[in-house]
Parts: structure tokens; sequence; C-alpha cells
């Protein structure tokens, strides 16, 4: 545990220096701006974001007004962690669970030492492990803890569940980090009712081996979620053309989803470095809310 909190605080200080640099001092924090609360009301002017108009304050005849938001002190980092078996892909020490534990870890590090609470939601088709969101040193040993030691008891995925359950678990308005390979179906709906609720960030991981497969002719394939052996032909052009369409295909339709809701979306392949990848993603978040 202790080369492992080495590693993740090296991984967080990269982060924080690479976004100080291109804010040029005006940098507060990996997560700036992401906590809102409502502040007052205004007179509508064109350009503002319709959604935060105020219909009842309008209702009253005196002119369209918009609510107005301030950014909040505290603020609560909710992470939602898919430890199913599609995650076991890739190679030893870089398979996708590992990668995504690791990011979970270094932004829940980053989230610690800014005084947010910070709560974890770990699943597969079901709930494997909750950790209701708190503050302070001990409470990030503990959630790192339940978070590298975990043993998954069920090898599906069920992803629309687990932002069901986070959902109804996480009350008041946060930041929402979901982790995941989103090899799974009919999630949207509880994705976009996340993106109207909370501030949505969506880190979708992948690997290599999903797509490259060697042209060896007839192979077994192991299907870990399923715990069975299918046979397939490697060397069809059917065949690979279909698995690179379905994963560039939940690709590019994920990222639109989260996107057009609002939320931010990052691909990160487990095979390669991920600093840069988090630092431009908050790079983004910043200007944005500058």
């Amino acid at each position: 545990m202790k080369e492992l909190l080495k590693k993740l605080r090296r991984y967080e200080i990269r982060i924080r220096k690479a976004i100080n640099s291109h804010m040029q001092g005006d940098y507060h924090s990996v997560f700036k701006g992401s906590g809102l609360e409502f502040d007052d009301v205004r007179l509508y002017q064109y350009g503002d974001d319709i959604r935060h108009i105020d219909w009842n304050v309008s209702a009253k005849g005196h002119g369209t007004f918009i609510k107005t938001f301030k950014e909040e002190k505290e603020q609560s980092v909710f992470f939602v962690v898919d430890v199913s078996a599609s995650q076991e892909i890739g190679k030893q020490g870089r398979k996708k669970i590992d990668i995504s534990k690791e990011i979970c870890g270094v932004l829940a590090m980053s989230a610690i030492k800014e005084a947010s609470s910070v709560g974890l939601l770990c699943f597969s088709d079901d709930k494997e492990r909750y950790i209701k969101p708190n503050k302070g040193v001990k409470h990030a040993y503990q959630l790192f803890g339940e978070l590298f030691r975990l043993k998954p008891k069920s090898p599906k995925t069920n992803i629309s569940r687990a932002l069901g359950q986070t959902l109804a678990m996480v009350k008041r308005k946060s930041i929402i980090i979901v982790i995941s390979d989103f090899v799974d179906e009919e999630y949207e709906r509880h994705l976009k009712a996340l993106c109207r609720k909370h501030d949505l960030i969506v880190i979708h991981v992948g690997d290599d081996r999903e797509t490259s497969f060697p042209r060896i002719g007839i192979a077994p394939l192991f299907d870990k979620e399923a715990g069975k052996t299918i046979w397939v032909n490697t060397s069809s052009r059917k065949f690979r053309d279909r698995l690179d369409q379905f994963y560039a295909k939940n690709r590019v339709i994920l990222s639109d989803l989260v996107r057009r809701n609002g939320g931010n979306y990052l691909f990160v392949n487990a095979a390669e470095d991920y600093v840069p990848q988090l630092v431009k993603l908050f790079k983004i978040r910043n200007s944005a809310r500058k």
C-alpha cells in the first residue's frame, strides 16, 4: 500500500503542476468551479443558459429572470467505479481495472487535499462496495484500502443499476466521476439524469486487446462475465469489422451523449500514460469556468 500511495502522489503532483502552469497562476483546484450553489436572480440577457431561468419569479410578470450561482466553498466528490470482469482485460499490472482504480485513487487524493468530501461506489451488476462521503486523511486511507483490496462477488455488469443507485444515494449536488469500460447497454436514461442533477465526469477506459486480435483462425475466447468459452474465427473480416465497429460506435455514442447533456467525457487507453489525458480534461474544465 505504501508503494501504491507514493505512485498516486507522484501522478497527482504531475497533474497539479501541469494545470497550474497552464492557468498561469489562476489555478485553484483540479475541481475548480465545479460545485455551485444558488446565489440570486437577475434579468435574463441574450446568451444566458435558458436552463437557469427561474420560472416562478418570471411568472410574476416583471420580466424573465435567471438564477445566478456562486462557487461552493465545500465540494463533494463521488466516484462510481466499475469492477466487473470485463475490466480484467489488459497487460499484467495495466489492466483496465488497475487503471480505473489508479485514476480513482489519484483524483480522490487531490479532492481530499482540497477538503472535499469523497465517497465511493464500486459496482458489478450490483453494489460491491459503498463508502459514504467524508473528509480527512483517515477517510482517504480507508477508501484506498477498500478500493484496492476489493474482490468482486459478481463478474457481471449493470451500469444502469449503479447509476440509479448513485442518484438515490447522492442527494446534494456533487461532482460525480464514473469510471468504466461501458461494455453494457440501456444506461442512457440514468446517465442523462446524473448530468441534470450533478456535475458529471465520465472516464471511459479501454484497451487495445479488445480490438487488436491476432489472425490465428478459429480460437476460443473466454467470456468472463458469462463464465463460458465461445469459439470465433479471428481471421474473419466480418468478425474483426463487427468488433471494431462495436467499440468505435460505443465510444462515439457515449461521448456525444455525455457532452450533449453538459457533462465531461474522457477516453483513456489502459496501455498508455493517463496523466496527460487527465491534465487535458481539467484544463478544459477550468477554462470553461473562468
